[in-house]
């Protein structure tokens, strides 16, 4: 009978209808059901038997091994294998469900994307949300760009400083070497130190810049983005079901039919629930990551505008004073050099 009911299961089909469910007929109960009395009426390893005689002998040579173990020991055994035995069962029962509850809803939104792609299959559009998404990943794209520039500003202007402050140097080092140029090796020295200061003031305020923009972009931005695609995914498992669901209930109404329709307006109703508090979620976000763009590139903007204009017109008290109304600090120079107890 085992052999029977092992061979069933090894070539029965599971079929899968244009809806994507999996048997929902009489075969699928049944095949768990074989599987089920596999495992049941298995054979017990704990009742191996020693024959002493060949292959096909009486079963009078046959001994049976659990007559060798004393009561307790027999008792404590068989219990702990049939414990074993549960606790494994579960956990492949467990595993196999999961696996076919992933495959049935990879099946139907694959199927569902394919439709739409083609253009025959109908998608919940919801117009004013798409295109602010499509205004909030436009933004972004052109943030990105700032970011990359200014970046780009900074490095350029970083070398420009550290070649300033060697010229520097030179005209110092020149001015005491050379008596007959010395007034003029000087004040070009005194000029160079001058500006590098002020544009190591102005690369702070770039750097603050750059980071509040990178922070808006990399994380405020993306973070937001991140809950569109799983508001987009549930979209696709919502329409799926849906799509599935008005399928069946153009089919006819017998008994299984009528069991299928119920077990799939469950699953549609769980889908839409949650669509429906995903896209809540969005829009709630939108509304945030606006008003916080609007108030931390106002803050940015007016930052970069007066630092640079006060860098440029020479103004060293203007500059050093916008730094103070952002609360920006400077680090001051090797603070990026660890101390020699760091060092050890």
């Amino acid at each position: 009978m085992t052999d029977n009911v092992m061979s069933k299961a090894a070539t029965m089909e599971i079929p899968i209808n244009s809806n994507g469910d999996t048997g929902a007929l009489a075969e699928d109960d049944s095949l768990e059901q074989d599987l089920q009395q596999v495992m049941v009426s298995g054979p017990n390893l704990n009742e191996t038997s020693i024959v002493s005689g060949g292959y096909g002998g009486t079963a009078e040579g046959i001994i049976p091994t659990g007559s060798i173990k004393g009561p307790n020991m027999q008792h404590s055994t068989s219990s702990s294998s049939m414990t074993a035995e549960e606790a494994t069962r579960g956990v492949a029962v467990e595993k196999y469900e999961a696996v076919k509850k992933w495959g049935l809803n990879t099946y139907k939104c694959t199927k569902q994307m394919i439709s739409e792609r083609f253009g025959r299959g109908s998608r919940t559009v919801d117009l004013e949300l798409e295109a602010q998404i499509e205004v909030l990943r436009d933004t972004k794209r052109k943030y990105e760009n700032v970011l990359r520039l200014a970046k780009a500003l900074t490095n350029h202007f970083y070398n420009m400083v550290q070649t300033q402050h060697a010229l520097g140097d030179t005209f110092a080092d020149l001015s005491q070497k050379s008596p007959e140029l010395r007034d003029e090796f000087g004040y070009n020295a005194e000029t160079q130190k001058l500006l590098c200061k002020n544009g190591e003031t102005l690369l702070g305020a770039i750097n603050f810049f750059v980071s509040s923009i990178n922070t808006l972009v990399n994380k405020t931005m993306e973070d937001t983005l991140m809950t569109i695609r799983m508001y987009e995914n549930a979209r696709l498992e919502f329409d799926a079901y849906r799509s599935d669901l008005e399928e069946l209930s153009l089919g006819p109404r017998d008994a299984v039919t009528m069991a299928r329709i119920e077990a799939a307006q469950e699953q549609y109703q769980v889908h839409k629930e949650k669509y429906e508090r995903l896209r809540s979620d969005v829009i709630i976000k939108l509304k945030f990551l606006e008003e916080n763009k609007v108030k931390v590139m106002h803050k940015q903007l007016l930052l970069f505008h007066n630092a640079i204009s006060a860098y440029f017109a020479g103004n060293q008290e203007q500059l050093e004073q916008t730094l103070k109304q952002f609360n920006i600090k400077l680090r001051p120079p090797g603070a990026d050099k660890p101390s020699w107890l760091e060092e050890q």
